[in-house]
């Protein structure tokens, strides 16, 4: 008997509105551009609409403070009424942006014009916990924190969603994925990615798939997608993209073998949306070992890096999370004087989960940790934050210091640069060395901090008014130079609009066309999420 495998690259879409597109197409033929009229029509099914500017600005903005604008506000509450929605807009080709919690820093959900889709209103069904397979079902409208404290509640303290970016509280679910979002924990198991099992999203005529993990998977360089009763080829993007910690551009692969779900993750929504998700779940520690270390410098900070490297074997499972405070970060940090004793120290803040150690089992096996990287380190230097009021000031210190810094920005009148570049960990200190070269000569004020644990640090750059130019300039040279040194632009923060060129410098030109052949073959008005990864 001849067994016929399955073609995982053929993706068969569902209409998600039934009869609702003859209504649709009736419209279209009377359209003229009234956005008055196009809410009437979007409330004839009942979707939170409005025209209203005192409504619809404060979705004008998001984190980047890039200015947008629009001229309807829709809050639709389940994935039919978005599936309306996205159909509308791509028959009558008018721009839609996807707007979640706004808290992404690159203006991939500031709107220039046309229809924005809010997701605050998809909010069911509620969260629900499979156990035994370590997963959670969850919509896309909610903040990640609310459905981090509902895993936990549920499970009653057992299990945790592990990905936890800084703007958790505000950031949506939906939006995470967007973006793959990442937090603290080093390695892989930090972003959004590795996490998510399925999703069911819709393309941008408004017909929906469900993809799980490994269901569809590119062949040949392609995917299949079959609707409408016609057939469309999706090109994979094949550009090279480094094997680090990396938000930068579509996923992509060099043979142009891609699992669907992977595509989506981190498109930034020009390729569709994502109504609901499966989330896997990590076991969660009953408690953790808080460390706060100071060392006399940057170098000692890296060879300290790179013994935890070695001694995990380049897995860092024992560890979720690994900060660094470097250069300058002692001036625009309150308590510094409860963590460090000398000016020039820098420090790290060491997360250790302790699942079934004690504490002082726990502290003995880091203390002997230490010893081996540096037999004469004095560990009564080290910092146990385990102390409600030891956390206390070094969580203030810690969220202190960029604020301080922007207070700053704005006291001097000149514009804030905070960089997310990342190279690989053969050339991570020879891009510091480099950077720290440039902007000293410049003599541009900075402070240095970040995620040690992916070797993915921060350079926020605090010009004068009158350094503006050159501060824009050596921002230009960090892009470059990661490059060069086959790191990308943006390790967590992504692409969005404000750095389109920097994925065009990173990638190439023949990259951006990648992205755009994929982008028109779904939607060759690039109406949905217009100008994000390319203008």
């Amino acid at each position: 008997m001849t067994v016929v495998k399955e073609d995982k690259s053929v993706i068969i879409l569902r209409n998600a509105i039934g009869d609702k597109k003859t209504a649709i197409e009736e419209f279209q033929k009377n359209w003229k551009g009234d956005f008055d009229k196009l809410r009437d029509f979007f409330q004839s099914f009942e979707i939170a609409s409005s025209t209203e500017e005192d409504v619809i600005k404060p979705y004008f903005k998001d984190w980047s403070n890039i200015q947008g604008f629009g001229e309807i506000l829709l809050r639709p509450s389940n994935y039919v009424e978005c599936a309306i929605i996205l159909r509308t807009c791509y028959l009558l080709n008018i721009h839609l942006t996807i707007s979640a919690g706004r808290t992404n820093l690159t203006g991939s959900a500031t709107p220039m014009g046309g229809v924005i889709l809010s997701t605050n209103n998809l909010t069911k069904p509620s969260v629900e916990l499979d156990i035994e397979n370590q997963e959670a079902t969850c919509p896309v409208g909610i903040p990640l924190e609310v459905f981090r404290e509902e895993i936990l509640k549920l499970s009653k303290n057992n299990l945790y969603y592990p990905s936890d970016p800084t703007s958790r509280n505000d950031a949506f679910v939906g939006g995470t994925i967007s973006t793959n979002a990442s937090g603290f924990i080093p390695g892989e198991r930090g972003a959004t990615r590795y996490w998510v099992r399925e999703v069911r999203f819709l393309f941008p005529n408004g017909d929906m798939v469900d993809i799980r993990r490994g269901q569809y998977i590119s062949k040949n360089g392609e995917f299949k997608l079959s609707y409408e009763g016609k057939s469309i080829t999706l090109p994979v993007p094949t550009y090279e993209r480094p094997k680090i910690k990396n938000a930068s551009g579509i996923f992509s692969d060099g043979n142009g073998v891609v699992d669907l779900l992977d595509l989506i993750i981190g498109s930034e929504g020009i390729l569709g949306m994502v109504v609901s998700c499966k989330l896997g779940l990590d076991l969660l520690s009953e408690e953790n070992l808080e460390l706060f270390i100071s060392l006399k410098d940057e170098s000692s900070a890296i060879d300290f890096h790179d013994f935890l490297t070695n001694h995990f074997d380049k897995e860092f499972k024992s560890i979720t999370a690994m900060e660094y405070f470097g250069y300058n970060s002692q001036k625009y940090m309150r308590h510094k004087e409860f963590l460090f004793s000398n000016e020039n120290d820098v420090g790290i803040y060491l997360q250790i989960p302790m699942y079934d150690d004690t504490i002082e089992q726990k502290t003995d096996q880091w203390s002997s940790l230490f010893h081996a990287y540096d037999p004469s380190m004095d560990l009564d230097n080290i910092i146990v934050l385990n102390d409600p009021s030891n956390w206390k000031r070094f969580f203030e210190a810690r969220h202190s210091i960029p604020d301080n810094a922007l207070t700053k920005s704005k006291r001097l009148g000149g514009i804030s640069i905070i960089t997310d570049t990342i190279v690989p960990k053969d050339n991570f200190r020879l891009y510091l060395k480099k950077v720290h070269a440039k902007l000293n000569k410049a003599k541009i004020e900075y402070l240095l901090f970040g995620h040690l644990g992916d070797c993915h640090l921060h350079f926020h750059l605090i010009p004068k008014k009158s350094q503006e130019d050159s501060a824009l300039k050596i921002y230009d040279y960090l892009i470059d130079l990661s490059t060069k040194l086959g790191g990308v632009y943006s390790a967590e923060h992504g692409t969005g609009k404000r750095k389109r060129n920097d994925f065009k410098k990173c990638y190439g030109n023949e990259a951006v066309k990648m992205v755009k052949r994929l982008k028109d073959a779904i939607d060759p008005h690039n109406y949905l999420n217009n100008g994000n990864l390319f203008s």
